[in-house]
């Protein structure tokens, strides 16, 4: 098959086109450049977006994540390209409950561009596949560059090997995330190349995992120790401290199609 990333040189944009261009032939495309011509390609996987939650500059984060998805998906549907969207778990907002009917409470300008992107394919109703998937939170190579919106593994690894120190916001006991290797995303997007459906699935692994427990298998491994230190303000009251996806919808899917 032929697939356009976009994205394809962001952190799971790198880990994307190098887990399918030895099957596939992959077009990269990255911001700033034309939408490409879609014509003759299979499969869009929209991957490319501002991805820091604490962004300032508000109509950058609108400009990228809304207006340029929704020029992109038109034109698939012109040319009948199917399409995946990586969406964001921080759609769910300060929630427990990480189904995909609930509804979406998103808390900063990153996860509202995330979920008005979803209500537009929503409502646009469009006849191509268009498969939305909720990442919850991925780890894994080719991060490095992210600085501190790099997923809690690659920032303690980083800080363990630096310092020997790893900090952790205070609380952190409780501050429980569903951690996914990004090689498990890959193999989702492969997946679901053989489902013939549109619709929205949540991608995790169905267990939460503490920031502490985390930060300690890394300590252990790197002879670190670990410091508590005060969460910034920035994040304060819209951080989520709980996600656990839902995966009974994805693993239902998968079974019936692949």
């Amino acid at each position: 098959m032929k697939i356009l990333v976009t994205g394809a040189s962001g952190f799971i944009g790198q880990n994307m086109f190098n887990g399918l261009r030895e099957e596939h032939e992959v077009l990269p495309h990255e911001w700033g450049q034309t939408i490409s011509d879609v014509v003759g390609v299979d499969w869009v996987i929209h991957l490319g977006a501002i991805s820091s939650t604490v962004e300032q500059n508000i109509s950058k984060i609108y400009r990228q994540n809304l207006d340029f998805s929704i020029k992109l998906y038109e034109e698939c549907i012109k040319h009948n390209v199917n399409f995946q969207f990586a969406s964001s778990a921080s759609v769910y907002g300060l929630k427990s409950s990480f189904e995909e009917s609930a509804p979406l409470n998103p808390q900063n300008h990153y996860s509202r561009s995330k979920a008005m992107f979803e209500k537009y394919i929503e409502l646009r109703k469009a006849p191509i596949i268009t498969q939305t998937f909720r990442y919850f939170n991925v780890y894994g190579p080719h991060e490095d560059h992210k600085g501190s919106q790099a997923s809690p593994h690659t920032q303690f690894t980083r800080q363990a090997k630096e310092s020997g120190v790893i900090k952790l916001f205070e609380g952190s006991d409780d501050y429980k995330r569903d951690f996914i290797h990004v090689d498990q995303v890959v193999e989702h997007h492969k997946k679901f190349f053989a489902v013939k459906e549109s619709g929205v699935w949540n991608i995790g692994t169905g267990v939460a995992k503490s920031f502490y427990d985390v930060a300690k298998e890394i300590a252990d491994k790197h002879g670190a120790t670990i410091n508590y230190i005060q969460m910034p303000k920035v994040l304060e009251g819209n951080y989520q401290n709980f996600t656990q996806a839902s995966m009974k919808k994805t693993q239902n899917t998968l079974l019936y199609w692949v």
